[in-house]
C-alpha cells in the first residue's frame, strides 16, 4: 500500500490515462531515488517506471472498456463502482504479475510462489486505495481542489497508522531475522568445532556449504530449499560425535564392526537435528546423504528420486571435497583423478544430473570456495603481539575474529593431542625391542610435539652413567654416541632430580660427555625422567635448533608419553637382556650352541642359494681335564676364556666364534674354502699355543687346541653331517699332536669315551 498508488488512481479518474501515464513515471522515478535504503541500479528504476505506465495504461483501457468516464461536476457516482473495480484489478494483477516475473527470473525462483507469497496479501489494499481516491476525485471535482485538502486528511491519518502498523511489523521481522541469524551463527560455530575436531579435514564443511549451495542454486532449488542445503552441509557430519576417534582416523581400512560403528553417524545425526525447528528441511537431508543411487546406501536404502534432492547434492560434494583431502585412509587426490572418480560413480552411487552439473560448474564453486576461507587465512596471519601504534579501525573486530579461529586451532589441537596419545599407546604395545619401540614413539611424538632431535638414554646402575641407547633426527649422530655420569649435563641432573628441564643448552650434555659443544646447532632441550615402579631407568629428551621453543604445555605432553614408555622401555630391556642370555655363553661371553645352530642354519642355505662355501671348524682344548683336576675348575673356567679371547681376536668380524660344550669350541666361516679353512685351522693353532696361560703366580702352562675342519657341500649337506666330519677329523687331529709330542698317552685304537661335546650332540640328535 502507498499513497502513490491513490494518486495514480485519482489521476486516472480526474484526468485519463494518456496524462496519468506522466504522473505514474514521476511516481516511480521518485519512489526509486529518495528515501531509499540503497540507491536502484538504472535498469531498476527503468523497469519501475515502465511497468507503473504500462499499468495505468492497461487499467485506463479497462476503466473506459467498463463504461468509466472522467470525473467532473455533476458526475454520477453511482456508475463507478463497476470501471473502478475493474481498473483496480488490473491495476493490481498486471502490476504484481510483471514485479513477480522479474523476482523470479532475476532469483531463478518459481514465479507463482513469489506472487503468491509476497503479493496475493496486498490485494485488498488496491481496492481500499481505488475507493479512497474516487472519494478525493469526487470532492475535487465537485468543491474544487480547496476541498482535497480536507480529503487528504483522514486519508494521511490512515496512511501513517499504516506506516505505524507495518513498523511493528517490520521490527518483528528483524527481531525474528536477528533471532534466526542468532541460531544459525550458533549452529556454524557448532558445525566449525566439530570441523576442527577433525585433524585431517580442516575447513572440510565450509567448502562443502560453499559446492552445496552453488550446486542447489545451478539445479533450480528455491531460496528456502538452498537455505535447507546450506544447513544441511554445515551439520551432515554431526553424527560423528558417536562415532570413537580412533576409527574415524584409522589409517587402515575398517573391521565389520567399525563399518557398522561408521554407519550410525548419519541417523544420530538427523535425531539430533530433529528437535530444532528449522522453517526448511534438514534432518531428512543429513539421514540420506549417505545413500546411494542404484539403492545400496544407508540407512534406508533408498535408490534414484527416491533421495531427497539435497541429499544427493551433499553426497556428490562430500564425496568430491573427501577426494581432493588428506585422510588417514588415503592420499588427497590430483583434480582430475577426482573428477574421474565422480564420473565413474555416476548412475551408481551418485545422481548422474548432479554430478555433471557440478563437473560443469566446479571451476566458479571452487573460486568461490577459496574466497570464503581466504578471510580466515588472513585472520591466522594476525600478529601475536600488540602493534605499538596507534591501533587500525576494525582491528578490535579482527582480534576478536583472530581469536575465535586460534579457538578452532586450539580445539584441532586438543583432539590431535588425544589421537596422538592414543597411537603412541597403540605403537607401544606392538615392539618388544628398545630400539623399535623408540622409533615408534618419535614418530607419533613429533605430532604434538616439536624436535629436530628426539633421544633415549638408559641409565646403568652398577656405573652409574647413562648411555644414549636411540637417537633421530638432526645430529643424531653425534647425540648417539654420548655417555654422561650421573648428576652431570642435563641428563645427569634430571637423573638426580627425577624432574624434568625445559629450554635447557644441549651444549652442556655435549660437555659433560666431553665433545665440544660447539659441534651443536641444537639450542633448545626439553628432558623427562623415565620411572618404573618409582625406579629411575632413564631420560626421554628432545632437542630443537631454535631458542626457547619449549613450553609448559609441551613437558605437561612428554611427561605423559614418559608415563606411558617407562613401563614398555622397561620390559624391552629385559625382553633384550633376556634374549641376550639365552644365545650368550655366561663363561665366556661367546655365543652359544642355539645361536650357532640358528646362525648356521641361514649361512647354509645361503650358500646353497648362491652356490659358495661354508667352512665348520671344530676345537678342542687339549690336557683341559687335567688343568680342572690339579688346579680347580675356577682356573679351568680361566682357561677357558683366556682361549676365547685368543679365537674371538683371530676371525674376521662376520665370522663366529661359539663355545659349544665343555672345552669345545666351533667357527664358523663363511665363504670360506678348503684351503682358506686349512690356513685358518693352523693360525688358530699357532696364537693358542702362543697365550702364556698363568695357572698359579709364577707356574706358565703351555695351552693347545686340536681343530677339525668340514667344508660346506663338499663334505656335507647339512650341518649334522658338517659337525661329525669336522669332529672327526679333530679327534685325528688330537692324536697325530699327542704322538708328536710324545706324550705317554698311546693313540687310540677305539673311539674314545664320549665328551661333553658328544653328549650335547648326542642330546639335541634325540630332541
Amino acid at each position: 500500500m502507498s499513497v502513490s498508488y491513490a494518486v495514480d488512481v485519482a489521476a486516472l479518474l480526474l484526468l485519463g490515462a494518456n496524462e496519468t501515464m506522466i504522473v505514474a513515471a514521476a511516481s516511480a522515478w521518485a519512489q526509486c531515488t529518495f528515501r531509499t535504503q540503497a540507491r536502484s541500479a538504472l535498469h531498476r528504476t527503468l523497469f519501475s517506471m515502465a511497468s507503473l505506465v504500462l499499468t495505468v495504461k492497461l487499467a485506463g483501457w479497462v476503466y473506459t472498456l467498463l463504461g468509466g468516464t472522467i470525473i467532473g461536476p455533476g458526475y454520477n457516482l453511482i456508475s463507478i463502482p463497476k470501471p473502478l473495480v475493474g481498473a483496480a484489478t488490473t491495476y493490481f494483477l498486471f502490476n504484481t504479475v510483471l514485479v513477480a516475473t522479474a523476482i523470479g527470473l532475476s532469483a531463478r525462483q518459481s514465479i507463482p510462489r513469489v506472487w503468491n507469497e509476497n503479493f496475493l496479501w496486498s490485494a485488498p489494499s488496491y481496492f481500499v486505495g481505488a475507493g479512497a481516491a474516487a472519494i478525493a476525485a469526487t470532492v475535487i471535482a465537485h468543491g474544487g481542489y480547496w476541498w482535497a485538502s480536507l480529503a487528504a486528511a483522514p486519508l494521511y491519518l490512515t496512511y501513517r497508522t499504516y506506516k505505524v502498523y507495518m513498523g511493528r511489523i517490520q521490527d518483528q521481522q528483524r527481531h525474528v531475522a536477528q533471532v534466526s541469524d542468532l541460531h544459525l551463527a550458533t549452529i556454524e560455530a557448532l558445525a566449525l568445532a566439530i570441523d576442527a575436531k577433525d585433524q585431517t579435514a580442516q575447513s572440510h564443511i565450509r567448502r562443502v556449504q560453499v559446492y552445496a549451495a552453488g550446486l542447489a542454486r545451478a539445479l533450480g532449488m528455491p531460496e528456502n530449499e538452498i537455505q535447507g542445503v546450506k544447513t544441511a552441509a554445515l551439520l551432515h557430519d554431526i553424527g560423528k560425535l558417536a562415532v570413537p576417534e580412533h576409527i574415524l582416523s584409522k589409517p587402515g581400512p575398517l573391521t565389520q564392526e567399525e563399518f557398522q560403528k561408521i554407519r550410525i553417524h548419519p541417523q544420530v545425526g538427523a535425531e539430533i537435528i530433529s528437535g530444532v525447528p528449522f522453517p526448511y528441511p534438514v534432518a531428512p537431508l543429513i539421514l540420506s546423504h549417505h545413500e546411494r543411487w542404484d539403492g545400496k546406501g544407508y540407512p534406508s536404502g533408498l535408490r534414484g528420486d527416491e533421495i531427497p534432492l539435497g541429499a544427493r547434492i551433499l553426497s556428490v560434494v562430500d564425496y568430491f571435497d573427501a577426494l581432493m583431502s588428506e585422510r588417514p585412509y588415503h592420499k588427497a587426490m590430483s583434480l582430475e583423478a577426482a573428477m574421474g572418480l565422480l564420473r565413474q560413480e555416476a548412475s551408481r552411487a551418485l545422481d548422474p544430473r548432479v554430478v555433471q552439473t557440478f563437473i560443469d560448474r566446479y571451476p566458479a564453486l571452487a573460486a568461490e570456495a577459496e574466497a570464503s576461507q581466504e578471510p580466515a587465512r588472513k585472520l591466522t596471519r594476525v600478529p601475536t603481539t600488540a602493534p605499538t601504534a596507534a591501533p587500525a579501525v576494525g582491528l578490535v573486530d579482527e582480534t576478536s575474529a583472530a581469536a575465535r579461529t586460534n579457538v578452532f586451532q586450539d580445539i584441532a589441537l586438543a583432539h590431535r593431542e588425544i589421537y596422538a596419545l592414543y597411537e603412541i599407546a597403540q605403537a607401544m604395545g606392538s615392539s618388544l625391542g628398545v630400539s623399535d619401540t623408540m622409533a615408534l614413539i618419535s614418530s607419533k611424538l613429533s605430532n604434538i610435539v616439536p624436535f629436530s632431535c628426539c633421544a633415549l638414554f638408559l641409565y646403568n646402575e652398577e656405573s652409574e652413567t647413562l648411555r644414549c641407547r636411540f637417537a633421530t633426527g638432526v645430529e643424531s649422530d653425534v647425540i648417539q654416541q654420548l655417555t654422561i655420569r650421573n648428576g652431570h649435563g642435563l641428563t645427569g641432573w634430571v637423573a638426580r632430580n627425577r624432574r624434568p628441564l625445559v629450554n635447557a643448552r644441549p651444549s652442556t650434555d655435549l660437555e659433560a660427555a666431553g665433545v665440544a659443544s660447539d659441534r651443536t646447532s641444537l639450542h633448545s632441550a626439553l628432558v623427562c625422567p623415565l620411572l618404573f615402579n618409582e625406579r629411575f631407568i632413564g631420560t626421554i629428551s628432545v632437542y630443537h635448533s631454535e631458542v626457547a621453543v619449549y613450553t609448559d604445555d609441551h613437558r605437561r605432553l612428554l611427561d605423559r608419553i614418559s608415563e606411558q614408555a617407562a613401563a614398555v622401555i622397561y620390559n624391552s630391556m629385559v625382553f633384550e637382556q633376556t634374549q641376550e642370555d639365552s644365545l650368550t655363553d655366561p663363561l665366556t661371553s661367546l655365543p652359544n650352541t642355539r645361536f650357532m645352530f640358528m646362525h648356521l642354519t641361514r649361512e647354509l642355505s645361503r650358500a646353497e642359494r648362491l652356490k659358495s662355501e661354508v667352512s665348520l671348524l671344530v676345537m678342542d682344548l687339549d690336557n683341559f681335564k687335567e688343568i680342572n683336576d690339579t688346579y680347580g675348575h675356577h682356573v679351568g673356567d680361566r682357561a677357558l676364556r683366556d682361549v676365547a679371547g685368543v679365537l674371538r681376536t683371530g676371525i674376521r668380524p662376520y665370522d663366529i666364534c661359539v663355545r659349544y660344550a665343555g672345552d669345545e669350541f666351533i667357527v664358523v666361516l663363511s665363504g670360506c674354502n678348503g684351503e682358506e679353512a686349512e690356513r685358518k685351522r693352523l693360525e688358530l693353532q699357532r696364537a693358542v699355543d702362543a697365550l702364556q696361560f698363568e695357572p698359579r703366580p709364577g707356574k706358565m702352562l703351555p695351552l693347545a687346541i686340536s681343530v677339525g675342519a668340514a667344508v660346506f657341500p663338499h663334505d656335507g649337506d647339512s650341518y649334522e653331517t658338517l659337525l661329525a666330519t669336522a669332529d672327526s677329523r679333530m679327534y685325528r687331529d688330537k692324536t697325530r699332536r699327542k704322538r708328536e709330542s710324545g706324550s705317554a698317552e698311546s693313540p687310540r685304537s677305539a673311539p674314545p669315551p664320549l665328551s661333553d661335546g658328544d653328549l650335547v650332540r648326542a642330546a639335541i640328535g634325540v630332541l
